[in-house]
């Protein structure tokens, strides 16, 4: 087993504010309070996770673009040198963020997840949503284009689809139908979804998690050929089962891991990205701590105990819920407490 000496990669939920009402949101965003730092200390966040040296940042939620100071965050990170991305749902999107941010950006990803509006707002939860992302994405081609163009080649743009068993028929129609819509888009992400926050509800999990063998289709090699065959040549289509996320000490010892760290709005840093439970805070404590305590967790009793056996998405989900009320605050449990089950659409 070898672990880095720190995190590769963090993903910071930025906030918990968001205008959606996901039926898999992994952080229940829209439903709990934002925890939405002030400006000097989201600042301060931001030069205490450059700290960590990771190689990339990925800006997420909630709705980071509900951020006013979103574009003073991003250029700390790339003015560290640091590959920043920035995740939305594409719902507030306006012509000046976008000239704006992909002066400091990477790049940006829509989520989207249906070829159609009625499978993708049905899993978003608010009507009008497929119609507000396609028009991000169709601002976004134009804007790259255009920099393109002026030889501004530093930012790109992408979609975002998580699988799930009611859209699932709808992962070749994303390369065949909506990527040839955006000349300028370079990249399609699919991955399964996994049972993390609301998507580890039993019902969620016995009617829309996908099921091993789609989850088995996601990770195999010549499923991800056939489907970059079916996509436009300038679109690099990537797909993933997540399996990584799961964080099982057989797939630790063989060293297939995201080494993640993953930071809450208020800068608490949870010790494993699909689960609850912190270690501390990148305001008050140094990133060498946080990331040995991290990884301290994955080595917990407890945590191997649970993950041992899993070998099924539903053992996966049941051995979440079991981490997230362990470690997860008095707040965290009454807030599990409260989620009302998924009994379909």
């Amino acid at each position: 087993m070898n672990i880095p000496e720190r995190p590769l990669e963090v993903i910071w939920d930025i906030t918990y504010s968001c205008p959606l009402r996901c039926s898999h949101c992994y952080s229940e965003s829209g439903r709990r309070p934002a925890r939405r730092l002030g400006r000097e200390d989201m600042l301060r966040a931001a030069w205490a996770i450059c700290a960590m040296e990771p190689h990339g940042v990925s800006i997420a939620g909630g709705e980071p673009l509900s951020i006013r100071d979103i574009a003073e965050v991003a250029r700390i990170f790339s003015s560290a040198g640091i590959s920043t991305s920035l995740n939305t749902s594409g719902w507030s999107l306006r012509a000046e963020q976008v000239h704006e941010l992909a002066e400091t950006l990477d790049r940006m990803s829509i989520s989207l997840d249906g070829a159609t509006a009625e499978v993708h707002d049905r899993i978003r939860g608010r009507a009008g949503s497929f119609q507000r992302a396609s028009a991000s994405l169709a601002l976004l081609d134009t804007v790259v284009r255009q920099r393109r163009e002026a030889g501004d080649d530093d930012f790109c743009f992408g979609i975002d689809f998580v699988a799930v068993r009611s859209n699932f028929h709808h992962v070749e129609l994303m390369c065949t139908q909506i990527a040839p819509q955006y000349p300028a888009l370079e990249y399609l992400a699919i991955g399964a979804a996994v049972p993390e926050g609301l998507a580890s509800r039993t019902g969620f999990v016995r009617h829309e998690l996908p099921t091993d063998e789609q989850v088995a289709l996601l990770g195999h090699p010549a499923h991800a050929d056939r489907l970059q065959t079916l996509a436009p040549a300038t679109v690099q289509v990537s797909v993933t089962d997540n399996l990584a996320l799961k964080m099982h000490p057989e797939l630790i010892e063989a060293g297939v891991f995201l080494p993640v760290l993953q930071v809450e709005p208020d800068g608490e840093v949870r010790a494993m990205p699909a689960y609850e439970g912190t270690v501390g805070n990148v305001l008050h404590d140094s990133p060498s701590d946080l990331w040995r305590r991290a990884v301290d967790r994955w080595r917990d009793p407890f945590v191997t105990a649970v993950l041992g056996p899993v070998r099924t998405m539903e053992e996966w989900a049941g051995a979440v819920r079991a981490i997230d009320y362990r470690f997860g605050t008095p707040e965290d449990r009454a807030r599990i407490d409260r989620r009302p089950d998924f009994t379909g659409y």
